[in-house]
């Protein structure tokens, strides 16, 4: 019954585990996605315009964060675009093969994650939060989330960007994938954000299949402007396609992800 639920969206699996569950899913998925890429140092960040099309043009109108927090955010790329708007830079980030001592000649000062789900900074100290494709790989969403809403100050705004799909049955082996991570449903997402009494800004639903597979000669799919507004217009087609678990070819038809901006 438990996982047929897991698989219908109607509960996020790893979110009510127990201390010793949590801890081993936390082991397994510390050095989980450095050990996808043999060589990292060579590897490109490629989401940046899908980044700045669905969030940072959503916030451009704010000139100077003071702390900003990025959640999973290995060396910082994620926070190229607003660099110069950056003061202070915190990243927590699981594995030390992913970390450097600065970016852009700005210094980072990284925080160790706990498998509780606890973050080491102070309520209402953080101007802004990014978490792109960072919770799927934890257990205790539900926890870490409230922890954001915390930190957060007032008016503070957190840009998500996470998968909305099961990713197939996280029992097995799956390519490409780490052991543990598996996608959060989309209603529970929407449970999580009204339960910490946060606005909506935009919600977008993003990475369709189809423009998945597209590349142009100057990069992926989400270094592309243009694929960029080619899978906006299917992620609105098909945003009525909530399936969390696909057994079949045309449950797949739909944005495998979801983009949030939020503010508190």
């Amino acid at each position: 019954m438990t996982e047929e639920k897991n698989f219908s969206g109607k509960e996020l699996y790893g979110d009510n585990f127990n201390k010793k569950q949590i801890e081993k899913w936390f082991k397994d998925e510390k050095e989980g996605y450095s050990r996808l890429f043999e060589n990292y140092e060579n590897q490109n960040y490629d989401y940046h315009e899908l980044n700045k099309f669905h969030g940072y043009n959503k916030i451009k109108h704010i000139k100077t964060f003071e702390n900003v927090l990025s959640f999973g955010g290995a060396k910082g790329d994620e926070l190229l675009p607003i660099i110069n708007k950056i003061k202070n830079i915190f990243i927590i980030e699981p594995s030390k093969k992913l970390r450097a001592k600065e970016i852009n000649g700005k210094p980072i000062k990284y925080l160790e994650p706990k498998s509780s789900g606890n973050i080491n900074l102070k309520s209402k100290s953080v101007d802004l939060i990014t978490c792109f494709g960072v919770l799927h790989h934890i257990p205790n969403v539900s926890f870490v989330f409230s922890e954001f809403a915390r930190i957060l100050k007032k008016e503070g705004v957190i840009l998500i960007r996470e998968p909305i799909v099961s990713m197939g049955d996280w029992a097995k082996p799956r390519k490409g994938l780490t052991k543990r991570e598996r996608g959060i449903p989309l209603n529970i997402f929407r449970r999580i954000i009204k339960k910490n009494d946060l606005k909506i800004i935009s919600e977008k639903k993003v990475l369709f299949p189809l423009t998945r597979k597209l590349k142009l000669s100057h990069g992926e799919i989400s270094n592309s402007g243009i694929i960029i507004w080619i899978d906006y217009f299917f992620g609105k087609l098909f945003s009525w396609n909530n399936k969390y678990h696909s057994t079949k070819f045309w449950h797949k038809i739909r944005p495998q992800s979801v983009f949030y901006v939020l503010q508190k």
